[in-house]
């Protein structure tokens, strides 16, 4: 059962969700949707990131060490 005194806050005022019109309430889901996608998209980066940084370092320790 959906709760009918759901809330959403944009820009600064609530707004109740089944106040809405469908195509406001389907652009609601639409933006989780995406926001939801673009968290995934962030945390798969922090994962290349990371794994980069240890790939550079093991790059770094087998080259040859320079002669001064």
């Amino acid at each position: 059962m959906a709760d009918d005194k759901q809330t959403i806050t944009i820009d600064g005022t609530d707004y109740n969700l089944a106040d809405l019109s469908e195509n406001a309430r389907s652009q609601v889901v639409n933006l989780r949707v995406t926001d939801a996608e673009i968290e995934k998209l962030n945390q798969q980066l922090a994962i290349y990131q990371t794994a980069r940084t240890a790939y550079a370092r093991v790059l770094s320790e087998e080259l040859p060490k320079a002669k001064h």
